[in-house]
């Protein structure tokens, strides 16, 4: 029986270091990375600009990137994916892509509370000015309002990280 490549995803505030993490996560195992930001700014350079707009990208994108993902998992590679799992709906999105293919899972559940989050985003504004229209703290508390902590039920491989590991 062939094997087929394993996906890992992620859940956290913003600021929580999923990006961080998914990039040390695809050098440990030689993995394809797939960053959504990467994506969206590639194919609508500077449409982006309300959260709004984000999501309406973010799901024209998502048909296509699930077909990729499972097309790289079924030649066995590993995929990372910087993508939000931040919401039941979200989460169900990345266990229906890798169901449909029977091909394994880690959700990575970085648990850090808002002041951690907010004080890593100020730390980003520094370093990435290039994003200080969208790190702020009120766009933080905007999309913090909509965060779902991953749940058991759910049926998903949860590991549960809740500082910068």
């Amino acid at each position: 029986m062939k094997r087929l490549g394993k996906l890992y995803f992620f859940c956290g505030k913003m600021g929580a270091g999923k990006s961080t993490k998914s990039k040390q996560l695809t050098i440990e195992k030689h993995a394809v990375l797939m960053s959504e930001d990467e994506w969206l700014s590639f194919l609508y350079p500077n449409q982006i600009e309300t959260f709004e707009d984000y999501l309406k990208f973010s799901a024209q994108l998502k048909p296509l990137v699930k077909k990729h993902v499972q097309n790289i998992l079924s030649v066995g590679t590993d995929v990372v994916m910087d993508f939000p799992a931040n919401t039941q709906k979200q989460r169900k999105w990345f266990l229906d892509m890798v169901s449909e293919i029977n091909a394994s899972h880690q959700l990575i559940f970085l648990n850090l509370n808002n002041e951690k989050c907010l004080r890593h985003i100020a730390q980003r504004r520094n370093e990435q000015p290039e994003r200080r229209a969208f790190d702020t703290e009120e766009v933080f508390n905007h999309v913090t309002k909509f965060f779902e902590a991953p749940e058991p039920s759910e049926g998903l491989n949860i590991l549960e990280l809740s500082g910068r590991e």
